[in-house]
This record gives C-alpha cells, sequence and structure tokens, in this order.
C-alpha cells in the first residue's frame, strides 16, 4: 500500500506542474476601409408619390482582397414630399472600418423639358450647372466662392429648389453642406437662383447666382 500512495502523489504533481495559464492577446491589423459601388445610377428622378428605385451596392476591401455585403438605407427618403434626397449605402470590413457610398434622389413632378444647365455668375465666381436627371442638378462651385465645393440640387417647381444636407467629398475638407432660404427665379430673359450655405468654411449671407448668356 505504501508504494501505491507514492505513485499517486507523483502523479498528482505531475498534473499539478502542467497547468496553463492565460494571457491577453493583442493583434495588429492595417487600417483600411471597403469601397462602397453603387450598382447602376447614382442619380434618379421619380415623380411625387412614385415607386422606390432599386438601389444596390456592393463592397470591395483591397487591401484586405475581401468582399462584403452593402446595406442600402432607404429610410431617410419621403416619396410624398418633393425634394432632394441623399440615400446612403454602407459596408464594414471584417475589422469593422466602414465605407460609404451615396445615392441622389430627386422627388419632383417638374417636367424633363425645364432645364437649368448652364454657366452661373455669383460674385464674380463662376458655377457650371450640369443636369443628372429630371429636375436633378450638379453645381460645381455649391458655394459661388473661391474654395470651390461641388454640391446637389433638386428643382420642385417653377419657383423653389431644394439644397438639402449632403457629403462632400474628403479631399475638400469641408465636411458636410447644407443650405436654406432656397429660391428660383425664372423671367423671360433671366435665370437665376439663391440660397444661404450652411457650413463652417463659409458665410451666411444670400449666395445669388445668375445665368450668363
Amino acid at each position: 500500500m505504501k508504494k501505491l500512495s507514492i505513485i499517486l502523489i507523483g502523479t498528482a504533481a505531475i498534473f499539478a506542474g502542467c497547468h496553463k495559464r492565460s494571457k491577453d492577446v493583442s493583434q495588429v491589423v492595417t487600417a483600411s476601409i471597403p469601397t462602397v459601388t453603387i450598382t447602376g445610377s447614382q442619380f434618379y428622378s421619380i415623380h411625387v408619390g412614385g415607386a422606390f428605385p432599386d438601389v444596390s451596392a456592393t463592397a470591395y476591401d483591397s487591401v484586405l482582397h475581401e468582399s462584403y455585403p452593402a446595406t442600402v438605407d432607404k429610410s431617410t427618403l419621403d416619396n410624398t414630399t418633393p425634394g432632394l434626397y441623399i440615400i446612403k449605402a454602407t459596408a464594414k470590413n471584417k475589422n469593422g472600418y466602414p465605407g460609404t457610398a451615396v445615392v441622389y434622389i430627386a422627388v419632383t413632378d417638374i417636367s424633363d423639358n425645364w432645364d437649368l444647365s448652364g454657366v452661373y455668375d455669383r460674385s464674380g465666381f463662376t458655377s457650371n450647372v450640369t443636369k443628372v436627371a429630371r429636375g436633378l442638378y450638379l453645381n460645381d462651385n455649391l458655394a459661388g466662392s473661391s474654395l470651390v465645393v461641388p454640391g446637389y440640387f433638386a428643382q420642385t417647381s417653377e419657383s423653389t429648389i431644394d439644397v438639402p444636407l449632403q457629403p462632400t467629398p474628403p479631399e475638400y475638407g469641408v465636411g458636410d453642406m447644407d443650405a436654406t432660404d432656397e429660391t428660383l427665379t425664372i423671367t423671360p430673359t433671366d435665370t437665376s437662383f439663391s440660397y444661404k450655405v450652411v457650413n463652417a468654411a463659409f458665410g451666411t449671407q444670400v449666395r445669388t447666382f445668375v445665368k450668363q448668356h
């Protein structure tokens, strides 16, 4: 019996010596964001009460060499109220870094015969306005300023435009831009529109853009 006791004690000692200790482990990852690509058009125009456009997107991280599902959020689109709506498509990579792309949807009953495209002057600064869909326009100098930042607006009636809160390209460094007090004036000899820009990089005065002939 003494030998058996010695063997059991020795075995217990061996198991006690093999006990594992847990350690906190940190992992360094390369920061990257997936590129979100809109499938189809980035610009839509629907009539008031019209059907929502079928918007979809894909996402790919070129650093991680992986694709991810993209989610399109249409909750901000109100097809009963005229205006310009910015719809976001987002995706996250496996490290949680998000990527975003946007779609511009004009809700308006304005006729496609209307065309506000052209060169505009605002206090000596030039803005080029381009029609990208029915009632939907790109203004390549949204503030009519020496700090040139592009943005979009929608024509919602013969006397009204809508310049909503919208993202700007990151290389311009001004963040989101918005506008208030938007008006549109059209006469047989003149076309102009006005608004106040809401952004810390610009003043709050009314900015009037006059079409050049």
